[in-house]
């Protein structure tokens, strides 16, 4: 008893530090992801943040799979490397007695696991939509960023504003470009704001010129003006049209089960069931060898990680194109992988060889 809570102890400090790692690696690279979305135009810079947080929550699954994986492969490895595996097996316990505390320190682990990819997960990956969707309706002036060529909602008109201050209402030297379906607009203006006429937005321009060519004739017209006025496009606040499969929530997934629902679906039970593999994989898996060292281990451990986590990927793909059945799926790769993580733990916890088992 006195063991195996010195056991859970050990594993939680060593996944405590093993997911604070993790943890900062993915919030760096999510970070410089995220900026160069934004620096691209698909996010507002101000929510690159928020973005960065809901990105790194619908990650927590797979980051709380491999922390846990890791922290019970090293304690493991550490206690063989200290001959403590050598006491536990001289009293008369094998491997498999190690299978209780392991999951006694695991299930809370597994069940928050269980939960971020049911319930959170749909829920991040739809705030970021939103905040993706809302972006991209964004009204006309607020796409106007000074010394940047910027397009409107619709994609008929292109704008160019100088400004002297960020906060100076006047801007200077603008320049537009409006297409229409039989004549190209070119409007330019020494200065020009924004007012309200008539209960609507305007961008109000004054000392300019407004060249118009006709797209049959090919004739242009050129005009001067003195003050004109051109409304701007307000924020479209209607519903986003495109939900992904991964901002679906999971009722809606099982209520609708089509194969790209039945993918998504199989991603999110695959994380726990992988999860749930990990933990007999590690226990089968540990051992240390004196020629190579934990570094070996470790390595080969984090290689079956990564072939895993791409099955699930791929097995993904293979429901969503109706290539593999959901249920096939999961008990192909789960499943196998469950007996065979049993079947390696057998081995070490008999003793047996394969030249035993030929006999």
């Amino acid at each position: 008893m006195l063991f195996q809570s010195s056991v859970r102890k050990e594993l939680a400090r060593s996944f405590g530090a093993t997911l604070v790692v993790l943890v900062t690696v993915v919030v760096t690279m999510t970070l410089i992801r995220t900026l160069g979305d934004a620096s691209r135009g698909t996010f507002d810079p101000a929510d690159v943040m928020v973005i960065m947080g809901y990105t790194v929550l619908s990650d927590l699954p797979t980051i709380l799979t491999l922390s846990l994986f890791i922290a019970i492969l090293s304690v493991l490895t550490r206690m063989y490397k200290d001959s403590e595996m050598v006491i536990w097996h001289a009293s008369g316990r094998g491997l498999a007695a190690l299978i209780k505390p392991l999951m006694r320190f695991s299930w809370p682990i597994l069940v928050a696991i269980f939960a971020l990819a049911i319930l959170i997960l749909p829920w991040a990956f739809g705030r970021i939509e939103d905040l993706r969707d809302r972006f991209e309706k964004r009204s006309d002036l607020a796409r106007i960023e000074p010394g940047q060529f910027q397009e409107s909602a619709n994609g008929d008109r292109v704008f160019f504003i100088e400004k002297d201050k960020q906060d100076n209402p006047v801007g200077r030297n603008v320049f537009i470009v409006s297409r229409e379906p039989d004549k190209e607009i070119i409007t330019s203006a020494k200065s020009g704001q924004v007012q309200w006429l008539d209960g609507g937005k305007f961008l109000v321009l004054e000392n300019g010129q407004r060249v118009e060519k006709h797209a049959q004739s090919q004739e242009v017209t050129i005009s001067t003006f003195s003050r004109y006025s051109a409304r701007i496009g307000t924020d479209d606040h209607s519903q986003r049209s495109y939900v992904p499969a991964a901002s679906i929530n999971t009722l809606d997934l099982l209520r609708n089960p089509t194969p790209l629902h039945l993918s998504e679906l199989s991603w999110r039970v695959g994380v726990t069931l992988a999860a749930f593999n990990l933990v007999i994989v590690g226990l089968a898996m540990a051992g240390v060898n004196p020629r190579v060292g934990r570094s070996g281990n470790l390595g080969l451990a984090f290689l079956g990680f990564v072939v895993y986590l791409n099955m699930l990927l791929m097995g993904k793909n293979w429901i969503a194109n109706g290539q593999i059945g959901f249920l096939q799926y999961m008990g192909l790769l789960h499943g196998g992988v469950f007996l065979a993580a049993l079947g390696w733990l057998s081995l070490r916890h008999n003793a047996w060889s394969w030249r035993h088992l030929l006999r």
